[in-house]
């Protein structure tokens, strides 16, 4: 297998409405199997989700955009979110912001607008297609961030080898692979945070399928870490 991730060059700052699948199709000759990797910021701004300091503070915002806190020392928050992420400020982000002042919310449903986007780009390029909406969290007891898959649209998001046997034999009894997440943290590597680079595309992998992120978020149950 050949894997290669590209960068999207030379796609403007994005404003509330824009076509953003006819700006990836202007700049990206795409093939069928492609998976594009959108950062979520890049969605947020064309679906308008922007606050204005101006309007509230900061802490405010974050509550508003919360579910549960989880945590809290001061102003920095984790939360848990209405999609049930669990994150700092509920994914609220003044980086890379349209103006200053200002703040980017996460999507309403990052599932719904990976589905959109392949559409529209099915539309206009006439290829098959996967997407997979990216934002960085950070991780329990490890320094540092990773981007993760909190959309998702016609990719394998998880791949479970339940039942499976390894080269020796063993019977693997819990393995599950989040797939979606290993493309969202590869594709940051070509993306960038400072870069103003929000789309990237991985090719030579063979995993459609029909999950959605939501589906990688631990369900309540299996929760060991109330």
């Amino acid at each position: 297998m050949t894997l290669t991730i590209s960068a999207v060059e030379g796609l403007p700052e994005l404003r509330e409405g824009d076509d953003l699948a006819r700006m990836i199709a202007e700049r990206a000759d795409l093939l069928d199997g492609d998976v594009l990797v959108v950062a979520q910021k890049a969605i947020s701004k064309i679906e308008g989700r922007i606050a204005r300091l101006h309007e509230r503070d900061k802490v405010d915002v974050i509550l508003g955009e919360s579910k549960s806190v989880v945590r809290r020392r001061g102003d920095l928050i984790i939360a848990e979110t209405r999609h049930g992420f669990v994150c700092a400020s509920a994914g609220v982000d003044a980086s890379n912001a349209p103006e200053p002042g200002t703040l980017v919310l996460l999507p309403v449903d990052p599932d719904a607008s990976a589905t959109r986007l392949r559409d529209r780009l099915g539309e206009l390029t006439d290829h098959d297609v996967g997407v997979v909406v990216s934002d960085s969290f950070g991780r329990p007891f490890r320094q540092g961030t990773t981007d993760v898959a909190i959309g998702a649209a016609g990719v394998e998001v998880l791949r479970d080898l339940k039942g499976e046997r390894d080269p020796a034999g063993y019977e693997l009894r819990s393995t599950v692979i989040a797939i979606a997440d290993e493309i969202a943290g590869a594709a940051q590597l070509v993306m960038g945070k400072l870069d103003r680079t929000p789309v990237a595309i991985v090719r030579g992998l063979d995993i459609p399928g029909d999950g959605n992120a939501r589906d990688i978020v631990m369900p309540a149950e299996r929760n060991l870490f109330p």
